[in-house]
């Protein structure tokens, strides 16, 4: 009876009578399922034990439990191996067909369309809303049923367990667990949610913009004038045409000669004035060329300011801390792209315009000769050549007229020599040639000379063929003269035909003396420099054992008439009196010396560049023994200086490179010194002054010099004068 009870109440008790029960039955419910399922499978086993048995395929592999057990692994690669590799495309942009170097890689196993919707979207939102209003409404209808449902079924169980006993009770217990399980899965009520707005987004918001009026403009030209022509030519009217040419040419030759000679040279004059004043008409940017310049000048000027400032007025300070050392400040580099493969091969300033210098192009490797060029650079335009000369032999040397200056002499690679005038076109007005007895071999210097007993320009030469040659200006050729020819003393080969003859010697450089006219020095690849003079044709004055491999230049000092300096390839520069045969001064730069030139400014500063990419400054007169500075001022990458040359009136050098670049370089206040001034004088700029500098130093010098000359002389065999050795 109380268990009766129980379940009575139980089918009775409404929603909270059957969640309480949930528990118990549940579990049972469960128990029974894991039973009902444990005999089948069980059954299962049974049969296929019993009644079948494994098929296995013929051709299945036996492994061991070893290799069953090992472990195979394989990697995942992101490249697809089935994607093609030679897809091609047409560009448009090149008009040809190119290959795909990017191929997709992406393979797509399985794809869905799905048809979620995020909550925070406004369709989201929207179902939502629905999905809250109609749970609201749901549960008042599902209570009133359950409740109904509960009467008649508890009626029913009273019933039937005076009836039927367990049975019913077990039914009784499935039912009440339906209506818990309905209760359950029936979502709460909730409260709608109000939508959160943003104020600081503006997706949702438009906005109106102004849009700019459009403008139409035009302009209309004055039509072209033109005209219909047309006609028909046979063979008589051209052959008529012809006639009439040809008649016209008779008679004017007939003119021609009955007209007289004064008139037919100014006639000759106006032809060529009109065909100059046509070839400037024709080329219509010579008529602004120069405003174009002055503007080109303007805007580096502006571009290019703090450069001019440090040209104009900086001043290194720190020199004043360096104990007399000095520095180069480097300015501006000068450099054109068609000169790039080439070396700067020789620099020469304008003795007119002190901002104008001239760089000759070349090569100084007989495997790789080209082309050469001439450009004319000024410090008012570093961007661009005044100038532009082109050649088909590499330059070698050139030099300024001193009173044209407008006239350049250029020796090339192949021997040949040419007047450049930069009044006239860009072909050399005068150039030598096999006839008029041009060098065999390159020419490594010129220089300008006097005029002449008649008055015209000449110029002198000197090559590695051993000739020294005279060059005359006349009205429409060059003619030459040989001055001097040299040979090596000792290489006279003697043949069957009992024949001397006679190798000429390699001259590399030479320089005429400032004052006295017919005196000039020669450097040799043999490391030997001759003193030679124009009055003697076939002989020498003195030689000076000078250096052990090619003298690279030779310089007379500015300012005292008996010093010269030299430098060669065995990285020594020497400082010498022509009256003594041993040098005064000797510096060793640790580097093969490519040039070295005298300062305008004074008569005890000179500057040296070597292969190592360095510039050295000396004054004698602050230090006789070592370099004032030593800096390097070009990129050492497979480079090296090839020239330096002085400004004649500013403190600044130009450096050329074996790149074709030209480096303008500032002196530092140390490097350029002055003669100071005694209390109640002023400074003395007479030549006398640099002289008497000069000699003073020397005079340190001479009197050793000279014993050691004496020793050697005592010492050595007796032989002819130097005036009368022939080489």
């Amino acid at each position: 009876m109380p268990a009766k009870a129980d379940k009575h109440r139980q089918g009775q008790g409404g929603p909270s009578g059957g969640r309480a029960g949930l528990p118990r039955v549940s579990r049972a419910a469960s128990k029974k399922r894991d039973d009902d399922v444990s005999t089948e499978a069980g059954d299962v086993a049974d049969a296929g034990a019993g009644g079948k048995a494994l098929i296995k395929p013929p051709d299945q592999l036996e492994l061991t439990e070893a290799e069953l057990e090992e472990e195979i692994t394989r990697v995942l690669k992101a490249h697809n191996p089935h994607a093609p590799q030679n897809i091609v495309r047409y560009s448009f942009k090149e008009r040809a067909y190119k290959r795909i170097s990017h191929v997709n890689q992406v393979a797509i196993h399985f794809s869905y369309d799905g048809n979620l919707i995020p909550k925070d979207s406004d369709e989201g939102r929207r179902q939502c809303m629905k999905s809250t209003t109609g749970a609201e409404k749901a549960p008042d209808e599902t209570s009133a049923e359950t409740s109904e449902e509960t009467q008649v079924k508890g009626e029913e169980s009273t019933g039937d367990t005076q009836a039927a006993g367990e049975e019913t009770a077990e039914e009784s217990g499935t039912a009440e667990v339906a209506v818990a399980a309905g209760d359950e899965e029936t979502p709460p009520p909730k409260k709608p949610e109000k939508k959160l707005v943003n104020q600081f987004i503006f997706t949702d918001r438009a906005s109106m913009t102004l849009n700019n009026p459009l403008r139409e403009k035009a302009c209309q030209a004055e039509p072209i004038a033109w005209k219909y022509f047309s006609a028909t030519v046979n063979q008589w009217e051209i052959y008529d045409a012809y006639v009439e040419h040809i008649q016209k040419m008779e008679k004017e030759k007939e003119k021609e000669k009955s007209k007289p000679q004064a008139i037919k040279k100014e006639e000759e004059k106006k032809k060529e004035r009109k065909f100059t004043s046509l070839e400037f008409q024709s080329n219509e940017l010579a008529k602004i060329s120069k405003a174009a310049k002055i503007m080109e000048r303007m805007v580096n000027q502006n571009t290019l300011d703090d450069i001019i400032q440090d040209f104009k007025y900086f001043e290194d300070e720190s020199d004043e801390y360096r104990d007399q050392k000095g520095t180069l400040l480097p300015l501006w580099t000068f450099q054109y792209d068609k000169t790039k493969r080439l070396a700067v091969t020789a620099i020469s300033w304008s003795p007119k315009y002190k901002d104008l210098f001239a760089v000759g192009y070349g090569s100084y490797d007989f495997m790789k000769q080209s082309q050469g060029m001439l450009l004319l650079y000024t410090l008012k335009n570093p961007s661009f050549p005044e100038y532009i000369f082109s050649s088909e032999s590499g330059v070698m040397c050139l030099d300024f007229h001193n009173d044209y200056s407008y006239l350049i002499a250029v020796g090339f690679y192949d021997g040949n020599v040419a007047i450049y005038n930069l009044k006239a076109t860009s072909q050399p007005s005068y150039k030598s040639c096999a006839k008029s007895g041009k060098h065999t071999e390159p020419v490594w210097q010129v220089k300008w000379q006097k005029n002449d007993i008649d008055n015209n320009l000449n110029f002198f030469s000197v090559s590695s063929d051993g000739r020294i040659v005279s060059w005359t200006l006349l009205r429409n050729e060059l003619v030459h003269t040989d001055v001097i020819k040299l040979s090596v003393e000792g290489t006279t080969a003697q043949r069957p035909e009992e024949l001397q003859l006679k190798t000429l010697g390699c001259r590399t450089s030479f320089d005429f003396h400032k004052k006295i006219d017919y005196l000039f020095l020669v450097g040799t690849e043999e490391g030997k420099i001759y003193k030679c003079s124009k009055r003697h044709s076939s002989q020498f004055l003195d030689v000076f054992e000078a250096h052990h491999m090619a003298v690279d230049s030779v310089s007379w000092n500015p300012y005292h008439s008996k010093v010269f300096i030299s430098c060669s390839s065995d990285w020594t520069v020497k400082i010498w009196d022509h009256t003594i045969k041993t040098p005064m001064f000797v510096y060793d730069l640790n580097s093969g010396v490519g040039d070295v030139a005298w300062a305008p400014y004074s008569s005890t500063v000179f500057a040296a560049v070597t292969t190592d990419c360095k510039a050295h400054v000396f004054d004698l007169s602050i230090n006789k023994y070592e370099a004032l500075c030593t800096q390097v001022v070009v990129t050492k990458k497979k480079n090296k200086i090839t020239h330096v040359q002085f400004n004649p009136v500013h403190p600044v050098i130009v450096v050329g490179d074996q790149r074709g670049h030209v480096i303008c370089l500032k002196l530092s206040p140390n490097l350029r010194k002055m003669p100071k001034a005694k209390k109640g004088q002023e400074v003395e700029k007479d030549p006398e002054v640099e002289i008497a500098k000069l000699e003073k130093l020397l005079n340190l010098v001479r009197e050793p010099a000279k014993q050691r000359c004496e020793q050697g002389g005592a010492a050595a065999p007796p032989g002819p004068p130097a005036e009368q050795t022939q080489l």
